[in-house]
């Protein structure tokens, strides 16, 4: 029997992407560096981005459609919802916990030059 895929697999980004910009705001950042983390991550332009929020595209689609996952982002590590990132071993959920983490990283006043690991 296999498992069924995570519930947040199906979930659409936009509707997670409010909470990152309302953590994000509520530490004084921007829904800006918000969208600069996701599109330094994905490959998406801002235009692409924007389509997918309003298209509700679900998290496996979004990243299955990423033109370029972003090679630094391997150097994301720690702890997010308890668990280390670089132990998970389901590639999609990885992707997820990355965009975690930097949002994490920006609403705690990290510099975006580190965030985005320059």
């Amino acid at each position: 029997m296999t498992e069924a895929p995570h519930r947040i697999y199906r979930m659409s980004v936009a509707s997670v992407h409010v909470h990152y910009v309302a953590k994000a705001e509520r530490k004084g950042r921007t829904r800006e560096e918000v969208d600069q983390i996701i599109t330094w991550l994905t490959g998406f332009t801002q235009d692409q981005l924007d389509t997918h929020l309003a298209d509700r595209t679900d998290f496996e689609t979004f990243f299955a459609q990423a033109p370029r996952l972003n090679p630094t982002r391997t150097a994301i590590t720690g702890l997010i919802c308890g668990v280390r990132i670089e132990t998970i071993e389901d590639p999609l959920m990885r992707e997820i916990r990355y965009m975690d983490k930097l949002i994490d990283e920006l609403a705690n006043g990290r510099p975006m030059q580190k965030i985005l690991r320059e």
